[in-house]
């Protein structure tokens, strides 16, 4: 679906007396007080709860992370309020095998997959914690923007290599789009038409450069055209937009000619089709159209470059009051549905930073995976540490509260 195909009613207009439309011209779903503007994705209604359900759980996730960060319990951390749609509904869009590439602030998408309770640990600093999402078919998060995009790109040109039905999913921030990385990864997926989904999260910010200062571009959408595919814009904080788009997007990337459209139609872009679909394999550039209500990381001022007062004219489309007022119209969800799900959301983020606590560290992990095999500088280096430790013990490195 291209950004012309958005319907009548979710091209990011409100209707009279409705707050103003920060994002412009969107595919959308649901309006800001949760009305049905669009075509909602056929979905049961257990399933709906469940996307509500990770999106509360991600945001408390967020308070407490950002709480142990303050505390020191943690390292830096990357805040995700605001983003919990795009990566919550896109990856229950997602087939469980369809692996997921991250920058590092789209937790929704380990939640979704079963969050594991090594994930905090992961971020307290323990190479261990990557055992957990590579169950998960969660590939480690990537400080280095847009450097896992390249990769994301190989393991989908394998998929296709070996006619295996699988879709690789990427997640990046606007500012990966000024990297090489990005380039070449886009460039390669439309030549060799890879079976994969590139999600760009458009917060506005890329730490403190707005959107308007990474690109001419009047839309990052739009850069899809140049490698030969589509491109579209989505309301980001709209989960119900961003499934039905993800779930579009992951049919035409596995050739899938039963695939229903996010418009209830099925499209044709005539690019690599040798199939009575007139799909093969055919990438799709992602634009949520979203906002990062909080700082970059916890390690980040925002007051430094943006107004206090800009995030007001976002906030109300924050995507968990909209998804619950929606469930509530619906009749899907009420009052004690709604506390049950917030319930299960501390009980199972108390679960996972106590099993985080609980974790031993080896200073010797830090080495173990660095190469597929050891070189005589690591193992020296590794040696060193550890007969420092032995001669000082380990309290002696930590440092002290």
């Amino acid at each position: 679906m291209s950004d012309a195909d958005a319907e009548p009613g979710a091209d990011g207009e409100t209707d009279a007396g409705g707050p103003p439309d920060p994002m412009g011209d969107v595919y959308r779903v649901l309006g800001p007080d949760g009305e049905v503007v669009g075509q909602v994705p056929d979905l049961a209604d257990e399933t709906l709860v469940d996307i509500y359900r990770d999106m509360v759980t991600a945001r408390r996730f967020d308070e407490r992370a950002i709480s142990l960060q303050r505390q020191g319990r943690i390292g830096t951390y990357a805040a995700i309020e605001g983003q919990e749609a795009s990566s919550v509904a896109a990856t229950h869009a997602l087939r469980d095998d369809d692996p997921v590439f991250y920058q590092y602030r789209e937790h929704g998408a380990v939640i979704v997959r079963g969050f594991p309770a090594e994930y905090l640990a992961y971020w307290m600093g323990h190479e261990s914690g990557t055992a957990g999402l590579a169950d998960i078919d969660v590939f480690p998060l990537n400080i280095g923007i847009g450097a896992h995009l390249p990769h994301a790109v190989g393991a989908a040109m394998a998929f296709d290599y070996r006619e295996n039905d699988r879709v690789a999913c990427a997640h990046f921030g606007d500012g990966a789009t000024s990297e090489g990385d990005f380039h070449e990864a886009m460039n390669f997926a439309g030549v060799f038409d890879v079976p994969g989904v590139f999600v760009c999260h458009n917060n506005q910010w890329a730490i403190s450069i707005p959107r308007e200062d990474q690109t001419a571009s009047p839309t990052l959408a739009a850069k899809a055209e140049a490698y030969g595919f589509e491109g579209v814009r989505v309301d980001g904080m709209d989960p119900l937009a961003v499934y039905a788009v993800v779930a579009e997007a992951a049919g035409k990337a596995r050739g899938d000619d039963t695939r229903d459209g996010a418009d209830g139609t099925r499209a044709d872009d005539g690019a690599g089709a040798d199939d009575a679909s007139g799909y093969d394999h055919r990438p799709t550039l992602i634009e949520t159209v979203e906002y990062r209500f909080g700082a970059h990381t916890t390690a980040d001022d925002p007051s430094v470059y943006r107004d206090d007062d800009e995030g007001d004219a976002w906030r109300p489309w924050d995507p968990i009051p909209r998804m619950e007022a929606f469930l509530r119209r619906e009749g899907i969800a009420d009052d004690d549905v709604i506390e049950s799900v917030r319930e299960e959301a501390d009980e199972r983020v108390a679960e996972v930073i106590d099993a985080a606590e609980r974790f031993d560290a080896d200073p010797a992990d830090m080495f173990a995976d660095v190469y597929a095999e050891t070189t005589p500088e690591l193992e020296r280096q590794r040696e060193g540490l550890l007969a420092a430790v032995d001669r000082h013990g380990a309290e002696a490195f930590l440092r002290e509260e």
